[in-house]
């Protein structure tokens, strides 16, 4: 980058801002907390992929002793904490865990999870639903992770969500975007942020959905369970951003035969 274009990019960072919760933010990368080796090895993590936003499970927070070390020592100074309701299979216990972190302190916002079963880790929409309707009430911010059904998506929407978190793919299976054309579809109807949750594996998974014009990526086995998290954080940071870009500069259309990249005929500009 030359050091004309560089105030160019910075300005265009700055314009393109992450709104979420009525907050801004510049990173489109959100990361979690689980399935580290160690602490220290999770912040050198989180502080490479760039990310503002870290979800933090409820349930593995040290919310008795904070005498003892805890998760929340280790995360990066200024993140933005997301708890979230994981290990949750029924609305009731996903409220009662959200309420708890807000007992404590830890934020109103959540990230909704209401699981169907064990093997899976598939969304209950019906619970989620449920569960969306009753924190929303009690002046919760709700981010749910559901399926990748558009008429799921509009219900939570409609019942207050402050964005829509479809998965990719199963939770932690790597496999990547599996219905691009069903998160096309959501976000054409959505008129809340759509976040892509679950199943990235490795950092052009992360560019394909920021290509298809969601807001961000939530990811979290992907790096913590790569054999160099640290290096795979700093790619899927290069690669949400990468992703973004190319949303923004609108691709060519796709043909079925070849276009000639140079004239046939003329110079330049004639």
């Amino acid at each position: 980058m030359t050091a004309a274009s560089a105030p160019a990019a910075e300005t265009a960072a700055r314009e393109d801002v992450f709104v979420l919760g009525k907050r801004e933010f510049r990173s489109r990368l959100i990361v979690g907390t689980g399935k580290y080796a160690t602490f220290p090895l999770m912040k050198e993590a989180l502080e490479a992929s760039g990310s503002e936003i870290v979800t933090v499970a409820v349930r593995r927070v040290n919310l008795t002793d904070r005498t003892k070390e805890s998760l929340l020592d280790w995360l990066p100074e200024g993140m933005t904490i997301l708890p979230n309701t994981a290990g949750c299979y029924t609305a009731d216990d996903a409220v009662r865990t959200a309420r708890l972190g807000r007992e404590v302190g830890l934020s109103d916002w959540v990230k909704l999870e209401v699981l169907g079963d064990e093997q899976t880790l598939f969304p209950d929409n019906d619970e989620l639903l449920r569960a969306t309707r009753t924190l929303v009430a009690e002046g919760f911010t709700v981010f749910p992770y559901t399926s990748d059904d558009p008429i799921v998506c509009r219900k939570l929407e409609d019942a207050g969500a402050a964005a829509v978190m479809p998965l990719g793919a199963p939770i932690g299976s790597g496999l990547g975007l599996q219905n691009p054309n069903n998160i096309a579809i959501i976000l054409e109807r959505a008129s809340v942020p759509v976040i892509v949750d679950a199943g990235v594996g490795t950092a052009s998974d992360a560019c394909i959905a920021m290509e298809l014009g969601v807001a961000a990526v939530l990811m979290n086995t992907g790096i913590a369970g790569a054999k160099d998290p640290v290096r795979m954080a700093r790619a899927m940071r290069e690669a949400v951003s990468a992703g973004r870009e190319a949303f923004r500069a609108g691709r060519i259309p796709k043909k079925r035969y070849a276009t000639a990249s140079s004239p046939v005929e003329g110079s330049l500009g004639k």
